[in-house]
């Protein structure tokens, strides 16, 4: 069956009193309907990139991306005539600057509180997807845990393990990693001290004009004599707030996630860490308490297609 892929966003603001939510919903008159900000993907284009796109071009506004709301398929006719497929998935997006503009798409743009959104909106499927956003606070902490990009093999490599660099794939895919993040809003950079750690992150730090902050329990050699400090350094990054980036390695990562939906009883995705993936661990902090992971999201790579 023939699939179209695209991608969309529960765009978000906290209301006049700062208190509450408040959710964009759209007009377009093509289809005189009501709906969340989404669009088509672009050839060659990952799936969080076409979330933050749709949703500047539809509304004006620009979208931080926070944890997945996941998948909703319906049918559709293609423009040839046979039937197929859309695949829509969905991100939670606080706004980020911008403003509304009547455009070819969209003639009309309302923010409205999420129970007013669920009235107004056309299709059950973005009323499933608005449920998403509202079972979890719209202000979670979002950390952007990266395993680094390839380095080629350990084996031919004859000098310091440590000090061995990222292969030409991984530069590749470091460079796919310094567009795919700033998606999510990163603030601040950490890394193992492994030199293929922050090679993978430093473009994402240059561009932030910070520096990488060294984090020897988040390395392999650093992290397994005592799991709980770097799983507990993990949490003590989380809970300073904003938007942390920490590149760590593959002997490390699918355990921290592991420790940590465990202790929340969080359901994630199969346990992995490819090179180059990307873990978007959500956290809410109640007052007085360490952060508590709500949501575990996992992007495999940040290439459309995975090269060896």
């Amino acid at each position: 069956m023939n699939e179209v892929h695209a991608a969309g966003a529960v765009l978000w603001r906290w209301d006049s009193s700062g208190s509450k939510p408040e959710v964009a919903v759209v007009h377009r008159p093509r289809y005189d309907d009501w709906t969340l900000p989404k669009g088509k993907q672009d050839p060659g284009e990952s799936t969080p990139a076409t979330a933050a796109r749709e949703v500047l071009e539809e509304t004006g506004f620009s979208p931080v991306l926070g944890r997945s709301l996941g998948r909703v398929r319906y049918p559709l006719t293609t423009v040839d005539g046979r039937s197929g497929q859309k695949v829509v998935d969905y991100y939670s997006a606080r706004v980020n600057g911008g403003e509304f503009a009547p455009n070819d798409e969209v003639d009309a743009l309302r923010w409205l509180a999420p129970e007013q959104a669920a009235v107004l909106l056309t299709r059950n499927t973005d009323r499933t997807v608005l449920e998403a956003f509202t079972a979890l606070p719209p202000n979670t902490t979002t950390l952007l845990l990266v395993r680094h990009a390839k380095a080629g093999k350990r084996d031919k490599w004859e000098g310091d393990d440590d000090l061995r660099p990222l292969s030409k794939n991984g530069v590749k895919q470091a460079a796919a990693l310094r567009a795919l993040l700033p998606l999510y809003g990163p603030d601040r950079v950490f890394s193992a001290p492994r030199v293929r750690c922050s090679q993978t992150v430093e473009g994402v730090a240059e561009d932030l004009g910070a520096a990488i902050r060294e984090e020897p329990s988040l390395s392999e050699e650093g992290y397994w004599p005592h799991p709980s400090e770097g799983v507990g350094r993990l949490l003590e990054i989380a809970a300073e707030g904003g938007t942390p980036l920490v590149c760590s390695q593959g002997g490390v990562i699918p355990h921290v996630v592991e420790h940590l939906a465990r202790a929340s009883g969080v359901t994630t995705p199969a346990l992995a860490a490819r090179k180059g993936s990307l873990w978007v661990l959500s956290f809410t902090t109640e007052s007085g308490g360490a952060p508590v992971l709500v949501a575990a999201d996992y992007l495999a790579s940040p290439l459309p297609r995975e090269t060896d």
